[in-house]
């Protein structure tokens, strides 16, 4: 039968291939006015209402055209476009796998299919539709996009580089590529490079969103703050809903150590990605680090009930309930640590000891974390011990001398020793919920560990005589600790305390350029802390002193342990071991802790110390 609208259909996609999409408009419409079945003119509108993002009057016309003609399989591609962009994703795969049906050669519709299978989280499909598009039809750079994509999120980093440079020599205007570009270069480490690639996507495409937003991660990740700050502002100055550029200020805004700004920009995030298991976690972890734990903790408990299995969440609430003092509660979570970091030497969990009787069976005890949480929690060996089993404990090298005569009963290792044979497993942190420690049970006593008597000796003579009270130094802890820009305190504020009357020594290691004339300068005549071998050494000389003063590090641990006066001068919001608002430790007797008022206050926590240091009878009395 003739086509009475051909001529004018012919002249209406003419008018569409030209881009002239409002004269095509008028006359598809006036085409089906007259003829409301007309196959051409429905599926060539649903196509253009498709251009101009009208995705349910696209499905609507093209599912109608489909109805009348079935067997075309461009109508069940575009349909399936229609149908993602609605985010019904299974629909759109059932309409491109019948257009494939119908033309298996069909490269276009195979890689619209990959685009449907990652909506679905299939990735590997997703990778396996893609390989079949390009292998039907090599030259689509957006197909090699596509495959960038899904390649960076199996990990496979190299690979989405490479495809997303197969697109770019396709095509080297194509913004998306060099984007996905940047995207795999910041997972290989190489940041100066992906923030290149940032940068010509933004020149190829200003109005790009998404790559303003990771051009500011790239930016956070190299240390630049203030301008990743700006890009991730951009970003959502060019898309308000950009939900993952809120997150990734507020977190931003966090480091920087603006909690209000940080705080008001999670929530923005979460209003327009309610429930976000991430992003709750990092808002509990900001309220953690403004000292909010409670508040925290019902973060974290949201962002797991939304990801039961969100580790990071699982971690931080349990920190948040050890600084609350709930230690039961707390030691249950504390076990997320053991997914969340790497495992050093596998662990054996049909093997791990969790508390059951232990009498007669041999126990292996490894370490893990810092030198400083060795030895807090190298007390539970010995409990182990007296509960009857054959304890082995591996411990850390600059340790393993000190602890070697800790217990003649417990056998003492290295670091990365593993007995040939033992019977159960546990981690030395995992010991006070094995043992089931609630605040009121912590396992304490004057002193637990000893130093060497020979050593003891041998650096007498390189101490201060006695008559003045000698007083141990440390203000700076590893840098690689994740808090260490808030426990550590910058030297010049350290030196006001050095006026008051005194034999100060320097315990601490690394010195930095210029501290030890600074300190010299003070009246600090003995820097011993690059001379120690080892903790046997930091302890032969801590055991000689009347006081130790230190940031929350391994030394005050040690000197605590040793039984003797530790005074430790702890940031706003301290680690979770020290709790909250108290002058003592439950876990060592002779620890007295003083807070910052406000955070970053080092000075007036400096002066604190100098009023007790007169006012301490024991000191004074030298």
């Amino acid at each position: 039968m003739t086509d009475t609208h051909a001529p004018l259909l012919q002249q209406a996609a003419a008018f569409h291939h030209q881009g002239q999409l409002a004269e095509a408009e008028r006359l598809y419409k006036r085409i089906l006015n007259r003829q409301p079945l007309h196959f051409g003119a429905l599926y060539l509108s649903g196509v253009l209402a498709l251009q101009k993002g009208r995705a349910a009057r696209a499905a609507e016309a093209i599912g109608k055209a489909i109805r009348l003609n079935p067997g075309v399989a461009d109508a069940h591609s575009n349909l399936g476009t229609a149908l993602r962009a609605l985010g019904r994703p299974q629909e759109a795969l059932a309409s491109y796998d019948r257009a494939i049906a119908l033309d298996p050669a069909y490269a276009e519709a195979h890689a619209n299919r990959a685009a449907a299978l990652l909506d679905l989280g299939r990735r590997e499909e997703t990778l396996a539709a893609y390989d079949r598009a390009l292998a039907l039809r090599p030259d689509q750079p957006e197909a090699e996009v596509g495959r960038s994509r899904v390649l960076l999120l199996l990990g496979r980093a190299a690979e989405a580089l490479a495809a997303a440079d197969r697109a770019l020599a396709l095509d080297p205007g194509l913004a998306e590529a060099e984007a996905d570009r940047g995207n795999a270069l910041h997972a290989l480490g190489r940041l100066d490079e992906a923030l290149a690639s940032f940068d010509r996507a933004i020149a190829l495409r200003p109005g790009g969103a998404g790559a303003h937003a990771n051009r500011g991660i790239v930016l956070a990740g190299l240390g630049r703050g203030a301008e990743a700050l700006a890009s991730y502002e951009q970003a959502i100055a060019l898309e308000a809903g950009h939900a993952e550029a809120h997150a990734n200020r507020a977190n931003l805004l966090a480091d920087l150590g603006r909690p209000t700004e940080a705080l008001a920009a999670y929530d923005r995030a979460l209003a327009l990605q309610p429930g976000h298991a991430g992003t709750l976690c990092n808002r509990g972890i900001a309220l953690a680090d403004a000292g909010r734990h409670a508040e925290a903790v019902a973060d974290f408990d949201r962002a797991i009930a939304a990801d039961p299995e969100h580790v990071d969440a699982q971690w931080n609430r349990s920190l948040s309930l050890l600084v609350l003092g709930r230690l039961e509660e707390g030691w249950q979570g504390f076990e997320a640590r053991k997914r969340q970091l790497a495992a050093r030497t596998g662990q054996d969990v049909a093997r791990e000891w969790r508390g059951e009787p232990i009498a007669g069976r041999r126990l292996f005890l490894d370490w893990e974390q810092g030198l400083g949480d060795t030895i807090q929690f190298c007390r539970y060996a010995r409990l182990a011990r007296a509960a009857g089993a054959e304890v082995i404990l591996s411990v850390q090298a600059p340790l393993l001398r000190l602890l070697r005569q800790f217990e003649p009963e417990i056998r003492v290792i290295g670091e990365r020793e593993v007995p040939e044979r033992f019977d159960a497993r546990c981690s030395l942190m995992s010991l006070p919920l094995a043992f089931g420690t609630g605040l009121g049970s912590i396992p304490t006593a004057p002193a637990y560990l000893a130093a060497d008597p020979a050593l003891r000796a041998a650096w007498a003579a390189r101490l201060p005589p006695a008559g003045r009270p000698r007083i141990g130094l440390v203000w700076r802890g590893s840098p690689g600790h994740r808090n260490d820009r808030n426990r550590s305190m910058p030297l010049p504020a350290l030196l006001p305390l050095l006026r008051e009357e005194a034999a100060w020594i320097g315990l601490q290691r690394d010195l930095a350029a210029g501290e030890a004339e600074a300190l010299r300068e003070a009246g600090v005549t003995s820097l011993l802390g690059d001379a120690f071998a080892d903790f046997a050494d930091t302890a032969a000389v801590v055991d000689q002193l009347d006081l130790v003063i230190t940031v929350d590090t391994s030394v005050a641990h040690l000197a605590a342990a040793l039984g003797r006066p530790t005074w430790i001068v702890l940031p706003r919001n301290p680690d979770w071991r020290w709790l909250l608002d108290r002058a003592d430790s439950p876990w060592y007797p002779s620890i007295r802790l003083f807070r910052q008022r406000e955070a970053g206050d080092w000075s007036g926590l400096v002066e604190a110390t100098r009023q007790a240091l007169r006012q301490d009878a024991a000191l004074s009395r030298h």
